[in-house]
């Protein structure tokens, strides 16, 4: 009679394992294997501990793909002796989940076997899944790991968020991806090593360069390389850059619109404006493009950019920054790009002032902190002119320099301060100049001189 609770591990010379792409083949079958990812699975770190001491509770990895999410949940269940078993928050229904806990509580009871339930892409998770999973979650009938590229802060519901640790696992490096790849090749079990590939190191190079951070598409075009690339006469199959840049191809770049890369590019590209990079705010700009970003919201971002971070500095950033705006409703793509990374770059170069902006933060502060100060009534509309109001005004073109000493404010308070930068500086020497001749009208006026008697 077949074992009720047998696990369902790939028997050696598999031919289903066998035929698996290269990445599947080759994910780490300890700690020690895997790669990447030292911040939390280094020696002595958190995770690493509570996997060890087999003290691990439901957690929640969080990281862009092909990082090793899957991998890593596999090796929980290895490590601590679990079954595995994984759902996933697109596929799976609430059928699906209950079959899955109800098994899980007969493996406990049978045999003590823990489940190790892994959920790729929990953030798709409704409350009718987490309705049925979370009693059992809880209770410790599952050890719950879910797996996103989405922060799941925002995007997961916070049932889950709450009963679980959030681990981020972050993009691969150069360096990581490259051991991977090194180690496919001369892996002779699992790899790639039975082939006889001589891969240049350039070529690797270039591979790993390219993966944007990810193992498994750096793995994927290996393989498709040695697959393809024709073999020598000695047997042997050369694999090249000009090889290598085939397979890979026009990668498709992690961006999804209205979700965490979104926001996470565009505050890199306002950033670099700020910043005064050009060379970063274009790169950020033609990763925006070319992943299919609206030009009209960029455009938007520019024009807030030009105000308040340019500011005063150099007004006609803001002029620029229209014109582009308005070139690409009038152009259309892709030649509306050219207008963006104009007014890009003319930003990210211009001198920088947020003055203007500060002062209109300092003046909404005061009026939400209650000091509402009344309209003298010379300044006031025409309206008021019966209950006499306007009297006393002074039209300053009437002036010389088009400039008289008048109160515009009650109680003298000040909240633009100009800075010494670009158009700001002589701003500020017109500003203290007028600023000069009303403190003087001020001393001279018959209310001071009464107050000297």
């Amino acid at each position: 009679m077949d074992d009720l609770f047998a696990e369902a591990e790939p028997a050696a010379g598999d031919p289903v394992q066998a035929n698996a792409p290269l990445a599947a083949r080759m994910r780490p079958e300890s700690l020690e294997e895997f790669v990447g990812q030292d911040h939390i699975l280094g020696p002595g770190k958190l995770l690493r501990r509570a996997i060890e001491s087999d003290r691990l509770t439901s957690i929640i990895l969080y990281g862009p793909p092909g990082v090793g999410k899957t991998s890593l949940a596999q090796l929980v269940a290895k490590t601590t002796s679990s079954h595995f078993e994984r759902l996933s928050g697109v596929e799976s229904s609430v059928a699906d989940i209950r079959k899955t806990v109800a098994a899980a509580k007969l493996r406990l009871k049978g045999r003590g076997t823990r489940t190790i339930l892994f959920v790729d892409e929990i953030h798709r998770f409704n409350k009718a899944q987490q309705d049925v999973l979370l009693p059992d979650v809880e209770n410790g009938v599952v050890r719950l790991i879910g797996a996103t590229t989405h922060n799941p802060f925002f995007y997961v519901n916070s049932p889950l968020v709450s009963r679980s640790q959030i681990f981020q696992l972050e993009a691969l490096s150069t360096e990581a991806i490259t051991e991977l790849m090194q180690r496919a090749v001369h892996d002779s079990e699992r790899g790639l090593g039975k082939m006889n590939l001589d891969i240049d190191s350039d070529a690797l190079a270039f591979l790993a360069a390219t993966s944007e951070g990810d193992g498994r598409r750096a793995l994927n075009a290996l393989e498709i390389a040695a697959l393809t690339a024709p073999r020598a006469a000695d047997g042997s199959i050369r694999i090249t850059r000009e090889i290598a840049s085939e397979c890979i191809q026009k990668k498709s770049i992690l961006y999804d619109a209205d979700e965490n890369e979104h926001y996470d590019t565009i505050s890199a590209f306002i950033k670099s404006m700020r910043g005064s990079d050009p060379d970063a705010a274009l790169y950020w700009l033609a990763k925006m493009l070319y992943a299919g970003e609206d030009p009209r919201f960029i455009a938007r971002r520019i024009v807030i950019a030009a105000s308040e971070d340019v500011g005063m500095a150099d007004s006609q950033a803001l002029v620029v920054a229209v014109a582009a705006q308005q070139a690409v409703e009038f152009i259309g793509m892709p030649e509306g790009r050219i207008a963006l990374a104009h007014a890009a770059v003319y930003v990210a170069t211009a001198p920088k002032s947020n003055r203007a902006y500060i002062g209109l933060e300092k003046a909404t502060e005061d009026i939400k902190q209650g000091r509402v100060l009344a309209v003298p009534k010379y300044l006031r509309g025409s309206g008021s002119k019966l209950l006499g109001g306007s009297a006393g005004y002074k039209y300053a073109h009437d002036y010389e320099e088009g400039y008289v000493p008048q109160a515009y404010l009650p109680e003298g308070r000040r909240y633009y301060e100009p800075s010494e930068i670009g158009l700001e500086r002589k701003i500020k020497e017109r500003l203290e100049h007028w600023r000069h001749l009303f403190e003087q009208s001020q001393s001279n006026s018959p209310e001071a001189r009464s107050d000297d008697k």
